[in-house]
């Protein structure tokens, strides 16, 4: 709503009959889901593109300027209260006398603790210099962190005194070259936060029998519900993406994270960013498991053969890679990632697709094509999971 609103407001500032087509476009497109609702994603910031193109065609600067807002506020890099006032958008047109009083008070409330601790500080510390002070300042936020709130006590809040320099040991457990867990620091503030986690760890030598039991239960978690989305003909690339995500540890020890933009070129934007232990890019493109609707081998003469499906996948993982090498000046710039070494993996299909022919078949028609292509490998979903399943079983990694 808050966007539109904006747009509305835009529509006044355009003049030529381009701009106002193309924001009728994007209010069209809001408008076309369900009653009550407005669409986003993906569609609606290339609409809003072609508005602020229109507008640049047209020589309409301060509408470009406006759309720019737009589009930023539509991909989440400015906030909704900032976005409201920025372009006056309450009914009267007035700045949120609301939002000026929350701040006010936040202030005021911040000053005056800061006021009463600091006269606590010097009552007990009577010579207690400046520095002093402020190393004393310095910990406690430290450790606001690991704030709690007491069952017992409604309304009550404590901030443990001493957390942080455990937190900090428990983080550089986590990030150790022999433990894989997602988000340390996520993980520290749930395990720091838990007395009964903390004496199991504090017990254990280094606490890493239970960091690694904890882990595997986590994966065998992520595989059993990634292989019910695989198994479910109805599944969407979608619905596999976001089973995927967060578990790229399936796609094997080379891997030690997934980037954080999916869209690092122009018009592009891949399934599955991972980052590769020297800082390479690799990205995996998603087709459908078994919800596939096209055959992923075919007969050709006599011997079986990767069908168009394949193919077509094959050919946009590499059209994937040929704009990241002619951006790859620019991406390692902007966002510190390496794509002059970038690979692809294509996850298309299940051998259950063609129930008439031999699993190790399907397989080895995969394979002997991926001998033959060069930067890009293609897997059936259930080879990767039966991978993942052995590494698991294992106690590794996927290879």
């Amino acid at each position: 709503m808050t966007l539109e609103w904006q747009l509305r407001e835009v529509g006044k500032e355009a003049a030529a009959d381009t701009v106002h087509a193309a924001l009728a476009a994007v209010l069209a497109y809001m408008h076309s889901g369900s009653p009550g609702r407005r669409r986003e994603g993906k569609e609606l910031v290339r609409l809003l593109e072609a508005a602020r193109a229109a507008a640049a065609g047209a020589g309409e600067w301060h509408v470009v300027r406006l759309l720019q807002d737009s589009l930023d506020y539509a991909e989440g890099r400015i906030l909704r209260p900032d976005f409201a006032e920025r372009h006056r958008l309450f009914q009267d047109g007035a700045r949120s006398e609301r939002n000026r009083d929350f701040v006010a008070s936040s202030l005021r409330a911040m000053h005056e603790w800061l006021v009463a601790a600091s006269e606590a500080y010097l009552r007990d510390h009577p010579g207690a210099s400046a520095e002093e002070m402020l190393g004393h300042f310095r910990a406690q936020r430290a450790d606001t962190g690991f704030l709690r709130a007491s069952d017992d006590r409604p309304g009550r809040y404590v901030v443990p005194r001493g957390m942080a320099e455990t937190s900090l040991w428990l983080e550089r457990l986590l990030k150790s070259d022999r433990i894989d867990v997602e988000d340390p620091a996520a993980q520290v503030r749930r395990i720091a936060t838990s007395p009964q986690a903390l004496a199991l760890l504090a017990a254990d030598h280094d606490g890493r029998l239970i960091l690694q039991a904890a882990e595997l239960q986590r994966r065998t978690a992520g595989l059993r519900a990634l292989r019910a989305v695989v198994d479910d003909g109805d599944a969407t690339e979608a619905d596999l993406q976001r089973a995927l995500r967060g578990n790229h540890w399936i796609f094997g020890g080379r891997y030690v994270g997934e980037a954080a933009r999916r869209r690092l070129v122009p018009g592009d934007e891949v399934d599955l960013p991972l980052i590769r232990a020297d800082g390479a890019l690799h990205i995996v493109e998603l087709k459908r498991a078994m919800g596939l609707k096209r055959p992923l081998i075919r007969r050709h003469r006599n011997a079986w053969v990767p069908a168009d499906a394949v193919h077509e996948a094959v050919g946009q993982a590499v059209n994937y890679l040929v704009g990241l090498d002619e951006h790859r000046t620019r991406i390692r710039a902007e966002f510190g990632i390496e794509t002059r070494r970038a690979g692809a993996l294509v996850l298309v299909g299940h051998p259950g697709l063609h129930p008439d022919v031999p699993e190790e078949e399907v397989a080895e028609t995969l394979r002997t094509y991926n001998a033959h292509v060069t930067r890009v490998e293609v897997l059936t979903y259930k080879e990767l999971l039966d991978h993942a399943e052995r590494s698991l079983a294992a106690g590794g990694e996927p290879a």
